[in-house]
């Protein structure tokens, strides 16, 4: 059973449809108890950091314990932003600082929003993204993840300049671009979180 968080900044419907697709159960709560005892944990996300973090104030406690436990746990789109520490868009805000960085203002020069198929590069072995290195994944975003260690970043895409398009840490996961929407590729990963073990 995999346990998708409601905190009012998810695109609950698309990343559901997502796990429906591979035939695989899921919950949709905002209720404490069902988060604190689910086994894969998964943080959508839609729109700005700040208010992101206002709305998952409630859940930082049960999500830590989750990551502490090393419960498989995976953030997509601007729920890998908020696993950062902070972000150049909600100054003063503080993210769940899961992974050590911040998030940063696509620079100068790139469109923006970075809109769009993009092609994944695997720099890192990671369970989520077996299977898939060179494959197409669509990306809606306008701020990037900049962690300060590079040696948790698990894919990359050219965009002009190297975007971190994925974190693994342990089993904690997260992609910039959304797998829900990613064709058979993004359903690969999904299909990866469900079979990663406590």
């Amino acid at each position: 059973m995999i346990t998708i968080i409601d905190y009012k900044s998810g695109n609950l419907k698309s990343i559901s449809n997502g796990f429906k697709k591979i035939g695989e159960e899921f919950q949709i709560t905002d209720d404490i108890d069902l988060i604190s005892n689910a086994k894969h944990l998964v943080l959508p996300g839609v729109g700005a950091f700040g208010s992101a973090m206002e709305n998952l104030e409630p859940f930082r406690k049960v999500i830590e314990e989750h990551v502490r436990d090393d419960k498989p746990f995976l953030g997509v789109c601007l729920g890998q932003q908020v696993l950062m520490g902070e972000s150049e868009e909600s100054s003063n805000v503080h993210g769940l600082d899961l992974f050590k960085g911040h998030c940063e203002y696509l620079p100068e020069g790139v469109k923006i929003p970075h809109m769009g198929w993009n092609r994944l590069d695997v720099v890192k072995k990671s369970p989520i993204l077996e299977g898939v290195d060179k494959e197409y994944f669509y990306f809606v975003h306008s701020y990037h993840v900049i962690p300060d260690d590079d040696d948790i970043i698990a894919g990359t895409c050219d965009y002009g300049i190297d975007v971190v398009a994925s974190l693994s840490q342990n089993n904690l996961f997260s992609t910039q671009f959304h797998p829900e929407k990613s064709g058979k590729a993004g359903l690969k990963i999904l299909k990866n979180f469900v079979n990663i073990k406590e």
